[in-house]
C-alpha cells in the first residue's frame, strides 16, 4: 500500500482557521448524531473528537473532516437498539458488545486498507447509492418528529401500561430459563419459581414494559404507528423549539454562509430557551473532564453478543469507506489534490477504532465540514487534527453549558440533515432513468426504510449485479454472432476468398466470455451448415474468461471437433490463452499449429488447407 505521512507546517494559519470553522460547525451534529444514536450526546461528541483527529493524523486526504454523519449513525442506531433490547433495555450493560462492534468495523476499514480494496469503492452503483441516501433522509426526518414534537414513548404511561402483560410473561420466562440453566427446574416443584417471581417488583414490571415500549416505537414503522398518539399529546413549547431551529438554519443561510447556521440556530434557540427559563426538555447530560477507555469491552465481551452483528459491522466499514472516499474526491476537485484511498481507508478505520474505546460512535468524512475547511483555508491534514482539538476543548471547558441544551433544537438540527441527505438530484432523474435502475433504486429505498437499512444495500447490490451481467450477456451476445462471409465482416475479412463461403464460418467474440454469456456461446456448433469444414474463432476482442466460459468454450471445441470440423483461434489474449493451457484445451483439443496471432496468417492456412467442395454454389 502506498502510504504518505508528513506534515507541512507552512500553511498552518489557513489549517488553524479551517479546522476552527470546521470544528464549530461539527458541535451541533456532534451532539444531534450522538442523541440520535441512542447512546447520548456525549458519544457523538467523543465520536467526532478522536475521529477527527487521528483519521487526518492517518488519513489520505488531507483536507478531509471526519466524524460522525448521517448515514453511519443511521446504521449504528440499529445495532445500538438491537443490542440494548439484548440486554432487556439496559444501556449500560449493553454498552461493552455496541463498542465492540463500533471497533469491529474500525478493524475491518484498516483491513480493507491494507489490502487495498480502496479503488473497487467506486464500482458500488449509483442507484445503490442513491436510494440508501435517501432512505436515510427519510428515516432520520421521520424518526425525530415525535422529539420534535415533545413526544417521548417511554414516558407515555398510557402506552408503557400496554406492555404490561408481556412484560410479565418475560421476566417469568426469563426466571424459568435462569432455573432451566442452574438445573433447578422441576416439574413436581415450583417452590423456587414461585419464590423468585414474588421478588419481581412493580419497578422491574415498568422498567421491562418501558422496553418493549421502546422497541414498539424505533424506526419507521414505529414512529409512524405512533402519530395519532403523539398528536394527541403535542408539547407546543418542544414544538416552536424545534420550527425555530429549522426556520433559522434555512433562513440563515440566505442572510450569509460565511457562519454555519446550524451552529447560529443552535445558540440562538438555546438561549432563549435558558434565558426565558423556560420549562423545556434538555439532552442528557456531558460527562465532564476526560473520556475514560471503556474497558468492558475486553472484561464483558461475548461473543455470542457480537456474532450476530458481524455483518453490519462490515456494511459499517463498507458505508464509512464509500462515505469517506466521495468526500476525499470532492476535496481533491476543489483542492486540484490527489488523495489516497487505501490509506485514507486506514486512517478512517484508526479513527473509529479508538473512538470506539472511549465510548463515541462511528464516523466518516463529512463532506460539508470538509467543504468549510477548505473554504477557510485548510490545507493539510493538521486542519482535521485542529478540528479535534477544538471539540476536545469545547467538551472540557463547556460540558456543563452543552448540557443544557434542549433536546427538540437538537431534533430540528436533525431534521434539517435529514432533509439535505437526501438524493433529490438521483429522484428527479427518475423519470428519465432506465426502468431497471429505477427498481433498484427504489426497492433500496422502500427496504431500507421500512425494513432494514443493511440487508436493503445488500439486496440492491445483487439485483444491480444481476442486471449488469445480464446486460454485458445480451450485449457480448449481440456483437459475438456467428458470421458467414456474405454478412457483415471486419475490415481485414474484406478479401477472404469468395469460393470459399461455404466451407468456412467465423465466429466473433466481443467481450468477455462468461458465465452471463455462455448459453448463447453454447449454440454456436447447433448454428454451424453442414456445409462448413472449418470454423474460425475471432478472440482479439475477448479480454476476459472466466470458469463458466471456459468449460462453455471447451463443450463447443468438443462438439466441432466431433463433427470433424477443424477450428482456427486467432489472437488469442493472454488471459483465456492461460485458462485454456491450465485445463489443456490447449494442446489437447486445439493444436499449436491451428493458433494464430492475427487474421492474415490464418488466411494463409486456410488459402493452403480448405478446399472448394461446393464449386456449384459459385455459379
Amino acid at each position: 500500500m502506498k502510504y504518505k505521512f508528513d506534515f507541512d507546517f507552512s500553511h498552518i494559519k489557513g489549517d488553524f482557521f479551517g479546522g476552527l470553522t470546521a470544528g464549530i460547525v461539527a458541535l451541533p451534529l456532534a451532539l444531534a448524531f450522538g442523541v440520535s444514536s441512542g447512546l447520548g450526546p456525549s458519544a457523538g461528541l467523543y465520536g467526532a473528537i478522536f475521529i477527527s483527529f487521528f483519521a487526518a493524523l492517518f488519513g489520505g486526504t488531507n483536507t478531509q473532516i471526519s466524524g460522525p454523519t448521517a448515514p453511519m449513525t443511521a446504521v449504528s442506531m440499529i445495532v445500538i437498539a438491537g443490542i440494548i433490547a439484548n440486554f432487556d433495555g439496559d444501556v449500560e450493560k449493553a454498552l461493552p458488545s455496541i463498542l465492540t462492534v463500533f471497533i469491529l468495523a474500525g478493524l475491518m476499514q484498516i483491513a480493507l486498507g491494507f489490502l487495498g480494496l480502496g479503488k473497487y469503492i467506486k464500482y458500488i452503483p449509483y442507484p445503490v447509492v442513491s436510494g440508501f441516501m435517501t432512505a436515510i433522509g427519510v428515516i432520520i426526518i421521520i424518526t425525530q418528529i415525535l422529539p420534535s414534537i415533545g413526544y417521548y414513548p417511554k414516558e407515555d404511561l398510557s402506552f408503557v401500561n400496554e406492555f404490561k402483560p408481556h412484560a410479565e410473561e418475560i421476566i417469568l420466562d426469563n426466571i424459568l430459563k435462569e432455573e432451566a440453566g442452574e438445573g433447578i427446574l422441576v416439574l413436581e416443584d415450583f417452590k423456587e419459581t414461585i419464590k423468585r417471581a414474588e421478588s419481581i417488583t412493580a419497578e422491574d414490571i415498568a422498567k421491562e414494559s418501558k422496553t418493549l415500549a421502546g422497541s414498539e416505537a424505533s424506526g419507521i414503522i414505529g414512529a409512524i404507528k405512533l402519530f395519532p398518539r403523539a398528536l394527541g399529546n403535542i408539547n407546543w413549547l418542544e414544538l416552536m423549539l424545534a420550527l425555530g431551529t429549522i426556520i433559522i438554519i434555512f433562513g440563515f443561510k440566505k442572510i450569509t454562509t460565511a457562519i454555519p447556521s446550524t451552529l447560529v440556530a443552535l445558540i440562538l434557540m438555546s438561549g432563549i430557551a435558558v434565558g426565558f427559563g423556560l420549562d423545556y426538555r434538555p439532552i442528557e447530560e456531558i460527562p465532564s473532564g476526560l473520556p475514560l477507555p471503556q474497558w468492558g469491552i475486553f472484561t464483558n465481551f461475548s461473543l455470542s453478543s457480537v456474532g450476530p452483528y458481524v455483518f453490519t459491522a462490515l456494511t459499517l466499514a463498507l458505508l464509512g469507506a464509500i462515505d469517506s472516499l466521495l468526500t476525499s474526491v470532492v476535496a481533491d476537485n476543489m483542492t486540484k489534490t490527489k488523495h489516497l484511498p487505501n490509506q485514507e481507508l486506514v486512517g478512517q478505520g484508526i479513527g473509529n477504532t479508538i473512538a470506539a474505546f472511549f465510548g463515541g460512535i462511528p464516523g466518516a468524512g463529512a463532506t460539508i465540514r470538509t467543504v468549510v475547511n477548505i473554504n477557510a483555508g485548510g490545507k493539510t491534514r493538521l486542519s482535521g487534527m485542529v478540528a479535534g482539538v477544538l471539540l476536545f476543548i469545547i467538551m472540557l471547558v463547556m460540558a456543563p453549558i452543552a448540557s443544557q441544551i434542549p433536546a427538540a433544537v437538537l431534533a430540528g438540527i436533525l431534521i434539517t440533515v435529514g432533509i439535505g441527505v437526501m438524493d433529490y438530484k438521483g429522484l428527479k432523474a427518475i423519470p428519465y432513468m432506465p426502468r431497471q435502475e429505477v427498481l433498484i433504486m427504489l426497492v433500496v429505498l422502500i427496504l431500507s426504510s421500512v425494513w432494514n437499512l443493511v440487508y436493503a444495500v445488500g439486496i440492491g447490490l445483487v439485483i444491480a449485479s444481476l442486471m449488469f451481467m445480464k446486460k454485458i450477456g445480451d450485449l457480448a451476445s449481440e456483437k459475438s454472432e456467428l458470421t458467414s462471409l456474405d454478412e457483415e465482416s471486419w475490415t481485414d475479412e474484406i478479401d477472404f476468398p469468395v469460393t470459399l463461403k461455404e466451407e468456412v464460418f467465423i465466429k466473433h467474440i466481443e467481450g468477455p466470455l462468461f458465465f452471463g454469456s455462455t448459453s448463447s456461446f453454447q449454440v454456436l456448433a447447433r448454428q454451424i451448415p453442414q456445409t462448413a469444414s472449418t470454423v474460425i474463432i475471432r478472440m482479439g476482442r475477448m479480454p476476459y474468461m472466466d470458469q463458466s466460459g471456459l468449460y462453455a468454450m471447451e463443450d463447443v471445441l468438443v462438439d466441432l471437433i466431433n463433427n470433424d470440423i477443424n477450428v482456427l483461434l486467432v489472437n488469442i489474449q493472454k488471459q483465456p490463452l492461460y485458462m485454456m493451457e491450465r485445463i489443456d484445451i490447449i494442446p489437447d483439443l486445439i493444436k499449436k499449429e491451428f493458433l494464430f496471432t492475427d487474421f492474415q496468417e490464418c488466411l494463409i492456412w486456410i488459402k493452403d488447407n480448405v478446399k472448394d467442395i461446393y464449386p456449384q454454389q459459385h455459379v
